[in-house]
């Protein structure tokens, strides 16, 4: 039997399970938590130390009997102890509630994961004590996270990019026309960023200077004024700490590679989708929600580049989990675009 509902609260969830950052929903409640997707692992004891915002300050300073994890990559899990462990943290979290209690779990996933991906965030999820998993693709959580009509007979399109995967989806119906999953996204950012400077200034920065970076002074298009940023690192010759002054533009020519690949897949979906959803679209525009949507001018690089009105989400932080949290009040719906 499903406990559903105790002592009038109920107890359903619905998780965004991000490489970057997992979001959880609860009806009534709203987003309880969102959290760095980040386990820190003790070796020398075999246990977990810290869990999400703990955990991730850890990144880059751990000991070294301790090492901070991160389970997902590229969308997918990769670690399966640690994903468990975290998502069970993030259950008992956010609930509130007694052990027993076993909660109905809505999880947003990228569009293309294969079967094998699909069965490992289903058994991750029952293992962290849900009672039933769905798995819902994460660009259609996004577009009903977004206000989208994807169930009126009109073309959608909802570009979603994440931490690890971008995901492109034309919507119309309640069904997926077209939908595609490119492997890039925010982190590939970082790593952009990282290499360049190693590359052009013999410096050696984390993930986390990387990620400030972007978001300081990263763009995918001309800022309007320049910016410039101090970035402090270990450089990798003389082994010693050093700091560069870096610019807007060479950040944006280093992340152009990534920012290019985003914007072919757009491309890719606009040249294959029907002519008459495709006139839908025209009129409409392309909605882009996400962490990585808020690179600076990414929307108008877009824009330039498809000659379509391209707008933002208006949390794009949380489209995804907000969507997959509306359609545990509609079951109907969400047994129909639920994944298999």
């Amino acid at each position: 039997m499903f406990l559903g509902n105790v002592f009038g609260l109920t107890t359903d969830l619905a998780i965004d399970l991000g490489t970057a950052n997992t979001c959880v929903f609860v009806p009534g409640r709203g987003i309880v938590l969102n959290e760095p997707s980040v386990v820190a692992f003790n070796t020398e004891h075999n246990r977990i130390e810290a869990v999400g915002t703990k955990a991730r300050e850890m990144i880059g300073r751990t000991p070294q009997n301790m090492v901070a994890v991160r389970p997902l990559r590229d969308g997918v899990i990769a670690d399966f102890d640690a994903a468990e462990r975290m998502l069970s943290d993030f259950i008992r979290r956010s609930h509130r509630r007694t052990g027993w209690v076993r909660p109905r779990v809505v999880v947003g996933v990228p569009a293309e994961i294969t079967q094998v991906e699909r069965r490992a965030v289903k058994d991750s999820t029952l293992r962290a004590k849900a009672s039933e998993v769905y798995l819902i693709e994460e660009p259609v959580a996004a577009a009903i996270g977004a206000g989208l009509p994807i169930t009126e007979p009109t073309g959608n399109m909802i570009v979603d990019i994440g931490g690890g995967t971008t995901d492109i989806a034309v919507i119309s119906l309640a069904g997926l026309v077209y939908r595609k999953s490119v492997r890039v996204g925010g982190d590939e950012m970082d790593m952009a960023i990282i290499d360049h400077m190693k590359r052009q200034h013999g410096l050696l920065i984390g993930e986390r200077t990387a990620e400030q970076i972007k978001i300081e002074i990263g763009s995918a298009a001309a800022l309007e004024a320049p910016r410039e940023m101090e970035v402090r690192g270990r450089h990798l010759l003389e082994g010693l700490p050093k700091s560069v002054i870096v610019s807007d533009g060479e950040i944006r020519e280093a992340l152009k590679s990534t920012v290019d690949v985003i914007v072919h897949a757009v491309r890719g979906a606009l040249e294959k989708i029907p002519p008459e959803l495709a006139a839908d679209i025209y009129d409409r525009g392309v909605v882009i929600t996400g962490g990585g949507s808020l690179l600076r001018n990414l929307d108008e690089r877009l824009r330039n580049d498809t000659e379509l009105p391209v707008q933002m989400a208006e949390d794009p932080l949380t489209s995804v989990v907000r969507g997959a949290g509306r359609m545990l009040s509609n079951l109907e719906l969400l047994k129909k675009l639920a994944m298999d």
